[in-house]
């Protein structure tokens, strides 16, 4: 059953935004080329040129005619190499980098050798998806090409087949060049706030708790015992209450997080463009950015098809093995919408702080936060809203339906809030740290086994 696609009028415009982000699932690359040498261009039109003239000499009985042949056929003559065709061509290319983030450049050098003289070349180009091609440059054995990265994931930059052709032009040879795979990393969305629950860990980190220790931040004062550094006799209370008072310090420790994504569908806005899966992991990278930055252990979990993982860990460097254990979900956008299973143990420690990061459109995701809560995780719900539908003007039905939409997400909302789990919206083009920033009030309690 085909839908008709409306050709005019803002739904015809929303129609095509929301359809232009979405690549052909079904192509495929060209066929291979031709093996060996074949004739060119130039030859099959002089070929050609020439065989028209003996055509029209023959029919009309004119031999005079027969002189419009003869420029086409010196001219292959004189363009015929004075020596044997290349019998082995070759073409490699050379990629950089391999490891971008959106927008980013990528240069390509295609160059082709042989055991011969050849003449010039002529690239045809098949891009990957995601990939705009920006410059092209052809020289005597090498081809140019500047591409730029639109969207993170792993992408297949295409392939480009080079013909090769000989000193005279009349014949060629397609040699193909795969330009491999490139990984595409999600540009961070600004965060810096780093929200905490109750518990934390018993390392040190740089995170105020709850328990008395070697910090630096003041909570209050005790009386002195014995073995305390008397630098920290707080004078003013030591004279009001006759004996020595100490000051007392909050301990600190370090958080675990987990940021577990929803990937089980890509919506698109039906006005802006902007897709939920994009914001989903911009999102999801400045957190671990913010988290590890404080020193924070971070591991990564999505469900959506394949569930993928990685525990927790820390340094600067984790964040690129983090980015790029997710990297697959769009590939070639190819991610998948199968079944969701259980969540393995390891992914998520005991007291690790949960960001659900999640546009609330599939209700599996709800199955995914019984299974977190279950396990007595403190969790945060990070809404990425995909936007409402557009309407026609006088469109009552579409108005009606628009109410019921949007009473179903405020329900959603409100069953997650009354089941004490904190829900925070990220709009795309705002800070991440104002959807966090009601998070700093209190800190995040765990759920309930």
């Amino acid at each position: 059953m085909t839908l008709p696609v409306p050709t005019g009028g803002a739904a015809a415009a929303a129609v095509r935004r929301a359809l232009a982000d979405r690549p052909d699932m079904t192509a495929e690359p060209p066929p291979p080329p031709p093996p060996g040498w074949r004739a060119g261009e130039r030859a099959l039109r002089l070929g050609t040129l020439a065989v028209v003239a003996l055509a029209a000499a023959l029919v009309t009985g004119r031999p005079w005619v027969l002189a419009l042949a003869a420029a086409p056929l010196v001219l292959l003559a004189l363009a015929l190499p004075s020596g044997p065709r290349p019998e082995s061509v070759t073409a490699e290319a050379e990629v950089e980098p391999r490891r971008c983030f959106e927008g980013e450049r990528v240069t390509v050098r295609i160059a082709v050798a042989c055991d011969g003289e050849t003449g010039r070349l002529d690239p045809g180009i098949t891009l990957g998806h995601g990939v705009r091609l920006d410059r092209l440059a052809v020289g005597p054995r090498h081809v140019d090409l500047v591409l730029t990265v639109r969207r993170w994931g792993r992408w297949t930059l295409g392939t480009v087949d080079v013909d090769v052709y000989d000193r005279g032009g009349l014949a060629r040879r397609t040699v193909r060049v795969g330009l491999g795979e490139i990984a595409v990393f999600p540009l961070p969305g600004h965060a810096g706030l780093t929200p905490i629950p109750v518990r934390l860990p018993q390392r040190l980190g740089e995170h105020t708790a709850t328990q008395r220790g070697e910090g630096i931040e003041v909570t209050g004062v005790h009386p002195y015992a014995r073995g305390e550094r008397q630098r920290r006799i707080h004078w003013p209370a030591t004279t009001r209450r006759g004996t020595l008072q100490v000051h007392q310090f909050a301990a600190e420790r370090t958080a675990d997080t987990v940021v577990l994504l929803d990937v089980l569908a890509d919506v698109v806005d039906p006005v802006s463009g902007a897709s939920s899966l994009d914001e989903t992991f911009r999102a999801a990278a400045g957190l671990v950015r913010a988290y590890l930055r404080a020193h924070d252990r971070v591991g990564v979990v999505s469900v959506g098809g394949t569930t993928r993982w990685l525990q927790p860990g820390g340094g600067q460097g984790y964040f690129y093995r983090i980015v790029e254990s997710v990297l697959d979900v769009r590939k070639d956008a190819a991610y998948r919408t199968e079944g969701i299973g259980l969540l393995p143990p390891p992914a998520l420690p005991q007291g690790a702080l949960v960001y659900v990061i999640t546009p609330l459109t599939d209700q599996r995701i709800f199955d995914i936060l019984h299974q977190v809560r279950g396990r007595a995780n403190p969790m945060v719900v990070v809404e990425i809203p995909t936007g409402e539908p557009a309407l026609e003007a006088g469109d009552t039905e579409g108005e009606l339906a628009l109410r019921l939409w949007r009473a179903d997400r405020d329900a959603m909302r409100f069953a997650l809030v009354e089941r004490g789990i904190a829900v925070v919206a990220h709009r795309p083009g705002e800070s991440l740290d104002l959807a966090l920033a009601p998070l700093l009030r209190t800190r995040i309690h765990g759920g309930t086994r």
